[in-house]
């Protein structure tokens, strides 16, 4: 089996200048599937790890949540009074409210659908061009003899006809729970909130990922709030392990199909 440092010092040299680039794509894909068939085999007989618990505002890629908001009011206080301007309830209670807060997000997906469209179109043509008087040369006596007729110098004709069918049917459901945890509160009080869930059984791990923004009127009293109340709702259900390796095509069938036009 190759070393993972050779595996590397080839990555470098696939890169390096005055290969044609079909050749150093090639090169690295070759390198890049070594080093996955390495630890792959390293994996034989283990069950696939769980990811650490991680922060999600340190994950590559994320970005604060930006959306247009009213302007802030300022925060006044009635003398002699308990209540505070702006304030949503007078007393406090255990729901969501601050960044590393948690909230149960209940995620309800029903998703169906049959469509089914027909398209049909014909059309025929004919067009015909003739020149029976041709300054006398109809009756030339090579013009005959080839057989051709004055009157019907272009026959042409073309017909065409598509039928055109398609339909879909989809029906999915997904019904589960997962905590999320308030990443950050927009000025005007809405909460950004990010879950993750994995379990592992046997040698699958499943995934749900669950983002989006909520209000904190839509949380419920026992700290719990629908997916259809989350907007720009992001959720995922996935996994990885034996089962969905085995559902994937191979990486050389991938770079076929993506190389490969037609």
């Amino acid at each position: 089996m190759t070393h993972p440092s050779t595996i590397r010092h080839s990555t470098c040299r696939a890169a390096r200048p005055g290969l044609s680039p079909a050749l150093a794509v090639a090169l690295l894909c070759t390198a890049l599937g070594a080093c996955n068939t390495a630890d792959r085999l390293s994996q034989i007989g283990a069950t696939p790890a769980l990811s650490a618990i991680e922060d999600p505002t340190t994950q590559a890629g994320y970005r604060p949540v930006r959306l247009p908001m009213p302007d802030i009011q300022p925060v006044s206080y009635a003398p002699n009074s308990l209540w505070r301007t702006g304030s949503r309830a007078f007393f406090k209670d255990q729901r969501a409210a601050r960044i590393g807060d948690l909230v149960t997000v209940k995620v309800n997906v029903t998703d169906k659908a049959n469509l089914s469209n027909e398209t049909k179109r014909s059309r025929s043509n004919a067009e015909g061009f003739g020149l029976p008087n041709a300054f006398g040369l109809e009756n030339n006596a090579g013009v005959a003899a080839a057989g051709i007729a004055a009157d019907k110098l272009l026959n042409a004709t073309s017909t065409t006809s598509s039928d055109g069918a398609g339909s879909v049917q989809r029906n999915e459901t997904v019904t589960t729970s997962v905590a999320a945890i308030v990443t950050q509160i927009l000025p005007n009080g809405n909460l950004v909130v990010e879950g993750k869930q994995e379990i592992r059984i046997n040698f699958e791990v499943r995934e749900l990922i669950v983002a989006g923004v909520v209000r904190p009127e839509d949380i419920e009293s026992d700290n719990t709030i629908d997916s259809s109340k989350i907007a720009q709702a992001r959720i995922a259900y996935g996994g990885r392990g034996q089962i969905t390796d085995v559902q994937q095509p191979r990486y050389g069938q991938q770079l076929v199909d993506v190389i490969l036009p037609f």
